[in-house]
C-alpha cells in the first residue's frame, strides 16, 4: 500500500536487491523517495507504466527484484516556498518552470536532497555552479523525442501559413466564405533554422521535404544537413534578411537572450514568420510585439513565453490573467500560442519517464550517468 509523507500519498520505497544465483543471494537495502513537482495527471500515467515496465524488465532479465522508488507528485511548481515539500526526500524531479536557483538548492540540501532530476533537455532555470557548492547532482533528458517539438513547430507554421485556426472558426460559425484565408505555397520558401542540434534537425528534414530552401546559423555545422543541401551562413542577420520562416532550436543561455529582439525584427525579411518551440526568452517580446502591429512580421507562432513560469499549464479561464504582452499577443489573428506542449506526445512522455527512472536508478546506485549536467563535470 502508500505510505503517507508530509499529507502526500506515495508509492512503497524501499529498495531491495536481491539477485538470485547458486545458493547465495545477495541483499542491498536503500530508500529513495523522490519529491515530483509541476506534476500532472499524464505525468503519472507515464512514469506508473514505465515503472512496471522496469520491474518487469529487472525481475525477468536480469534476475533482481527492483529497486522500488517512492514518488510524492506535488502539483506546485519548486519555488523557495515549496521547496519544503521535499523534506525526506533524496530526490527532486524537476520541469522546464521549476526554479532551481541558488536559494532553492540551498534549502533543498538542507532536507538532504543530493540529485535533482530533470525530466526535459533544458536546464537554463538550474543554477549549477550552486548545484555543485551544495553538492547536489544535476541530470537530465538530453533527447525525449526532437520529433515531437520539431513537428509541433511545424504545425504552427503550417497552420499559421493557412489560417486554419481562422478557418476551423469560421466554419463553426456556418461562415464558409474563404475572403482572407490566402496562403503561400511552402515549396520554394527559404527557412531558416536557428540551432541544428537534434530538433533543429529534425525541424530542417521536415522543412527539406517541402522543397524549401535551406538556412542554417549554429556554432557547430550539422553535417547531416550540410549533406542535405542546407546552407550554413556566417552571421545572423543574414539568415534573418532572407528568411521566409525562422524558426528557433537553440538552448536559452545568457549567450543566446533575445537573440531575437528589436535589431533583429527589422533586419528579419517583411511578412517572415517566427516559430519558437525552444525556450520563450529567445524572443524579446515587446520587440516581436512591435513587429505584429507594425506588420513588418507575418506572423507568430509561440509554443514558448519569456514569462510562462506562472501562467503555463494553469487553468485561468475563469479568472483570467494579469500579464498585458501576452493579453496583446493573443489579441492578434497572425499569432497563435501553445502552452508549451511541444513535448506532449506519447512518444515523448514515454521516454520522458523511462529515460528520469533511469537516471535516479543509476545515480542511486553510485554509478555514473552519461546524462549528468556536463557543466557539473568540470
Amino acid at each position: 500500500g502508500c505510505v503517507d509523507w508530509k499529507g502526500s500519498s506515495w508509492f512503497p520505497v524501499k529498495i531491495v536487491w536481491i539477485r538470485m544465483g547458486g545458493d547465495s543471494v545477495c541483499m542491498e537495502e536503500q530508500e529513495v523517495k523522490v519529491a515530483f513537482f509541476s506534476a500532472k495527471p499524464y505525468d503519472k500515467v507515464f512514469f506508473e507504466r514505465a515503472w512496471a515496465a522496469h520491474v518487469r524488465f529487472s525481475t525477468e532479465v536480469e534476475g533482481l527484484h527492483a529497486p522500488r522508488i517512492g514518488f510524492n507528485y506535488i502539483e506546485n511548481r519548486l519555488v523557495y516556498g515549496t521547496a519544503e515539500l521535499a523534506q525526506g526526500a533524496t530526490v527532486v524531479c524537476c520541469f522546464v518552470n521549476d526554479q532551481v536557483d541558488a536559494n532553492v538548492l540551498a534549502r533543498l540540501a538542507s532536507y538532504g536532497v543530493r540529485l535533482v532530476a530533470m525530466r526535459c533537455a533544458g536546464y537554463n532555470n538550474v543554477d549549477l555552479k550552486a548545484a555543485r557548492a551544495n553538492s547536489i547532482t544535476v541530470v537530465r533528458v538530453p533527447a525525449y523525442s526532437p520529433y515531437a517539438v520539431a513537428e509541433h513547430a511545424v504545425s504552427l507554421f503550417t497552420c499559421l501559413n493557412r489560417k486554419l485556426h481562422k478557418a476551423y472558426n469560421r466554419i463553426r460559425d456556418d461562415n464558409y466564405s474563404l475572403d482572407g484565408l490566402v496562403g503561400r505555397d511552402i515549396h520554394g520558401m527559404t527557412v531558416g533554422v536557428i540551432g541544428t542540434g537534434k530538433i533543429g534537425e529534425c525541424f530542417a528534414r521536415i522543412m527539406l521535404g517541402f522543397g524549401v530552401h535551406l538556412l542554417a546559423y549554429d556554432i557547430h555545422q550539422n553535417q547531416v544537413l550540410v549533406q542535405l543541401g542546407a546552407e550554413y551562413v556566417d552571421t545572423l542577420p543574414d539568415l534573418l534578411s532572407r528568411s521566409d520562416l525562422v524558426s528557433l532550436h537553440c538552448p536559452l543561455f545568457d549567450s543566446t537572450y533575445h537573440i531575437i529582439d528589436s535589431k533583429a525584427v527589422a533586419i528579419m525579411k517583411k511578412g517572415c514568420i517566427i516559430i519558437n518551440t525552444s525556450r520563450g526568452g529567445l524572443i524579446d517580446t515587446e520587440a516581436l510585439i512591435d513587429g505584429i502591429k507594425s506588420r513588418h512580421l507575418g506572423g507568430a507562432g509561440i509554443d514558448v513565453y519569456e514569462n510562462e513560469a506562472e501562467i503555463f499549464y494553469s487553468d485561468f479561464s475563469c479568472t483570467g490573467i494579469d500579464d498585458e504582452a501576452l493579453q496583446i499577443l493573443k489579441s492578434y489573428p497572425n499569432v497563435l500560442i501553445t502552452s508549451h506542449q511541444g513535448f506532449l506526445t506519447e512518444t515523448a512522455l514515454a521516454t520522458i519517464a523511462e529515460v528520469t527512472l533511469s537516471n535516479i536508478h543509476v545515480v542511486m546506485k553510485g554509478e555514473q550517468c552519461e546524462n549528468v549536467v556536463e557543466a557539473l563535470k568540470r
